[in-house]
């Protein structure tokens, strides 16, 4: 596995972090998490990079601002996605982006998703972005301050950030019968690694039918809701990938991703992928 902790364990315990210490990443932990990004930029598929900035200053360079609108407050250490602007691929770019908050967790490096909540123009400025290119997603990286801001605490209590839908609203048989979590399942622990994903606005688009041993993805939109120029739920459909992934593998159960023709379901619910067991 790519962590030294159980995937599961890191799952649990994750939570985003708004208030930092106002200090720059252990040398160790930054060579291992650019070696993890490096690791990502060679094997993944699509038109995506990973990269991690800073707005201390070195040398004669000056300190660089790079704005958060107040919704982040200590950290100077960013690790930002970049992606062709042809490209659409919010569903593996959220896949990807997870694998990294998983891997800073394992580091003991607290991070936190943000997706419209960050000028743009500051961070594209540090960023050495290529013509066709822009920023999606990115995330503080660094380290909790021991007192969090009233306003981290009221923003978390605002969207319900502790709370997860329950399973009878996400998970489904292929007759539309909501599954049982009491169920003993194999697959048990990957819906649940899902069901605890963050997602933008804690809006849980997630949806799942299972298919005998095939597990159907679908996006159930939250109508009005995203950000210009990026498919945030898609985005939000990939984390739940990465947690179902990820969680199967550290149990041994192997199976792939396939895309189908069609898959019966509510008129108001995206196909998005198929995962099955082989």
């Amino acid at each position: 596995m790519e962590f030294e902790k159980s995937v599961i364990d890191l799952i649990k315990e994750r939570k985003s972090t708004r208030t930092y210490e106002v200090r720059a990443l252990e040398e160790g932990d930054l060579r291992k998490l650019n070696a993890y990004l490096d690791k990502l930029n060679n094997e993944n598929e699509i038109k995506a990079r990973f990269k991690i900035v800073s707005s201390l200053g070195s040398g004669k360079d000056e300190p660089k601002k790079l704005g958060t609108y107040g919704f982040i407050q200590g950290a100077s250490s960013y690790v930002i996605g970049i992606m062709d602007k042809d490209e659409n691929a919010a569903f593996d770019f959220g896949y990807l982006f997870e694998k990294i908050v998983l891997f800073a967790a394992d580091l003991g490096i607290q991070t936190c998703w943000l997706g419209g909540t960050f000028s743009k123009e500051s961070f594209q400025e540090v960023s050495g972005l290529n013509e066709n290119e822009f920023i999606p997603i990115i995330s503080p990286v660094g380290y909790k301050k021991d007192k969090r801001r009233i306003f981290e605490i009221t923003m978390r209590a605002t969207v319900g950030a502790d709370k997860r839908k329950p399973w009878s609203e996400l998970f489904f048989n292929k007759n539309m019968q909501p599954l049982n979590e009491k169920d003993d399942s194999e697959f048990k622990l990957a819906l649940e690694m899902v069901r605890l994903g963050p997602s933008a606005s804690n809006k849980q688009p997630w949806r799942i039918i299972k298919d005998e041993n095939m597990f159907h993805f679908f996006l159930c939109r939250t109508k009005g809701y995203g950000a210009a120029g990026y498919d945030l739920q898609l985005n939000d459909i990939g984390i739940a990938k990465c947690h179902f992934d990820l969680t199967l593998k550290e149990k041994g159960i192997n199976g792939s991703w396939i895309e189908l023709k069609k898959v019966d379901a509510p008129n108001d619910w995206e196909y998005v992928s198929t995962w099955t067991k082989l």
